[in-house]
């Protein structure tokens, strides 16, 4: 094949590459005035793959190298502009559509033996007899206990299409037999409120892990419930929290602002300013109200956070936090997989941008570590700003800073026993589970008479069982 047939098979190719893109991309494809998608750049770049799926002396892979390149491009843009194949699509976007299917339990991996921490209420192993603290040692006839089977292996095998059946096999403490129990699967909801409950008799508290599709009706139930219990102030834990959809976000904040009051606006070269405000329907917009946030707290925490705290709402405690102020838009490719490509910046009432620098990359990744090893997490005088990122409240005027996370009101040191080589020996080697397991599987009965609630036991149980203690320090020996 000489360059003229070459420039000819391209230009076919050019034209059948712009119909598939136009075919395939159901309006997620950006269209972008002015622009020629067979731009001289787009042009070398089909030709070179072009080039070497056809010329070159060996067979190649070519959705690998397609896929390669994409990678590659975008690390050039930004760290959180990014490529998923489309099985991490689905793995990415299962906790924000808020539902899987399966068989509905939490589990943990006790050394080779999958222990159920507990069955999701009302779901299809709870509906059938399965309970917190069984062992399942096998699936359809499969053995997966003593094997070593991965977790990712176990769960493909429990999970499956509503409505099809699967066969556990059981051990459960006290029962001399093999139980068999039949399940059949069924659609799994995710919550991304994982605990709401009273601390004091006036004071509430909401932990939200992540923000998915059902965020703001869980929120709306959990607070509605509180209420009912006699809530008037509100602890709202958004520690650890990464973020997850930014409509859910803005559903959130407007539980806690008045009307008109603006929530967050995005921004980005290609796109024009877009504000959200309150609508002034919020339940919570009257009692006190703490943010909890961390280092990990990013994205859609942070507009919450950003909201409350540049409208004097309420008080944010804890650590800086991440400093994800990205806005991403999923662009769907033709065979599933999915680009994650940040279209804006979003900004705070009081016109914080929240990111932080990203120019150097590997500075980037190290910046949680960088901040500990600089005593941040220990110190708030650590933490410098420099001038330019001032900003002040809307309402008190108070000084806050953008350009790198959500600063606390207050600040709360981080607990350095988390970073000690013993206490990381116990974590990693799985002592401080299986301690718990053992436990729990020996005085699960005594635990359930003497704590009706689980307000009772947060209150009133403490580790202070010598005997608790030596079997963690046997384990830790063996």
């Amino acid at each position: 094949m000489n360059q003229e047939d070459i420039e000819v098979s391209m230009n076919k190719y050019c034209r059948f590459f712009c119909v598939c893109l136009l075919a395939f991309g159901q309006g997620s494809i950006i269209e972008v005035e002015g622009q020629n998608v067979t731009s001289s750049a787009l042009r070398k770049l089909q030709m070179a793959e072009f080039a070497i799926s056809n010329l070159y002396v060996d067979t190649v892979n070519e959705n690998k190298l397609v896929e390669e390149a994409i990678i590659k491009m975008l690390s050039e843009l930004d760290p959180h502009s990014v490529y998923a194949n489309a099985e991490e699509v689905k793995k990415m976007n299962e906790p924000l559509t808020g539902n899987f299917e399966g068989i509905g339990i939490q589990f943990n991996m006790v050394e080779d033996t999958l222990f159920v921490i507990q069955p999701v209420s009302n779901g299809p192993s709870e509906r059938v007899g399965i309970l917190a603290g069984d062992r399942i040692v096998s699936v359809n006839d499969t053995l997966i206990a003593g094997v070593q089977m991965s977790s990712e292996e176990i769960m493909s095998r429990l999970r499956g299409a509503k409505d099809t059946k699967v066969n556990l096999h059981i051990v459960r403490r006290g029962v001399g037999e093999l139980l068999l129990f039949t399940v059949n699967r069924d659609k799994i909801p995710i919550f991304s409120l994982v605990a709401s409950y009273m601390i004091q008799p006036q004071i509430g508290y909401i932990r939200i892990e992540h923000f998915g599709a059902t965020t703001a009706d869980e929120f709306k139930e959990a607070l509605a419930n509180l209420h009912k219990r006699g809530m008037k102030d509100l602890i709202l834990d958004l520690q650890g929290n990464g973020g997850g959809y930014l409509n859910a976000a803005i559903d959130l904040a407007d539980e806690f602002l008045d009307r008109k009051e603006l929530i967050v606006y995005t921004e980005g070269r290609t796109s024009k300013r877009n504000d959200f405000f309150a609508g002034g329907g919020g339940k919570f917009r009257k009692g006190r109200l703490v943010i909890l946030v961390d280092e990990y707290s990013a994205s859609a925490s942070e507009i919450v956070s950003g909201a409350v705290q540049d409208w004097d709402r309420g008080v944010i405690m804890g650590r800086r936090s991440f400093g994800k102020g990205l806005v991403q838009r999923p662009i769907d490719l033709p065979d599933g997989s999915m680009i994650r490509l940040t279209i804006a910046r979003y900004y705070t009432p009081a016109g914080r941008c929240i990111q932080k620098p990203y120019e150097n990359a590997e500075q980037y990744r190290k910046d949680i570590f960088n901040r500990y090893n600089n005593g941040e997490m220990i110190n708030a005088d650590s933490i410098h700003f420099p001038d330019s990122l001032k900003h002040k409240t809307k309402k008190l005027e108070r000084i806050v800073y953008g350009g790198g996370g959500i600063m606390p009101d207050c600040f709360v040191s981080i607990d350095t026993t988390f970073y000690t080589d013993y206490y990381r020996k116990l974590r990693d080697k799985g002592i401080i589970i299986k301690t718990a397991v053992k436990y729990i599987d020996t005085n699960r009965n005594e635990l359930l008479k003497r704590y009706k609630k689980f307000e009772t036991f947060n209150e009133s149980f403490h580790v202070d069982d010598s005997s608790l203690l030596a079997e963690m320090r046997e384990l830790a020996k063996k």
